[in-house]
């Protein structure tokens, strides 16, 4: 998980240094689906690696 969320607030940052994102809904909702996925990630790895 931290390395998908580390993985998305670079290139987070780097969309935000190019000016490709100028709209802060846009940042937010990224940020969170981003987190989700990297949560939704980590959950089934523990779950696979368990198995």
């Amino acid at each position: 998980m931290a390395l998908l969320s580390g993985l998305l607030f670079v290139v987070l940052g780097i969309l935000l240094a190019t000016d490709s994102i100028t709209d802060a809904a846009v940042l937010v909702a990224l940020m969170v689906v981003g987190l989700g996925f990297a949560g939704l990630v980590a959950v089934v790895a523990r779950i696979t690696r368990r198995k």
